[in-house]
Formats: structure tokens, C-alpha cells, sequence
């Protein structure tokens, strides 16, 4: 057994990419469809929507340095 139990990391690795992309395609795919059905929406809706897309980019891009890098190595 290693340092962090039994991890799969190639799992987590995918798992943390793929939620960042839907993180990051429901933000713009919200923004997206919000303009086009609803004309305009309110300031908090696009703040809502631009942090969904920027947390979607952060998971996505950290997941695969953190899960399939940084702690097999460090095992």
C-alpha cells in the first residue's frame, strides 16, 4: 500500500479533466444560451458564469498535474 492508500490515479486524473471541461462548458454554454433565449442577463449571472468558465480551466489543467504528476511521484 502507498503513502495515499490505494489511488487510482489514472481514474482521478480523468475524472478531474473531464469535470473541468463540463465545469468549464456549462459556463459558456450558459452565457451563450442566456444572450441568445434571453437577450440580456442580469451582472450576477455573468459573474456566475465567468467563475464556472475560470474554475472549469483550474480543475481541468490541475488535475492532470496534481493526480497523474505530482503524487505518483511523490509515493
Amino acid at each position: 500500500m502507498g503513502r495515499y492508500g490505494s489511488l487510482d490515479y489514472a481514474r482521478l486524473t480523468k475524472t478531474g479533466f473531464l469535470l473541468g471541461l463540463g465545469v468549464f462548458a456549462l459556463g459558456a454554454g450558459g452565457e451563450l444560451a442566456g444572450n441568445a433565449f434571453y437577450g440580456g442577463l442580469p451582472g450576477w449571472e455573468h459573474t456566475l458564469f465567468f467563475y464556472a468558465e475560470v474554475l472549469g480551466l483550474l480543475i481541468g489543467f490541475f488535475s492532470p498535474w496534481v493526480f497523474g504528476i505530482v503524487l505518483p511521484l511523490t509515493e
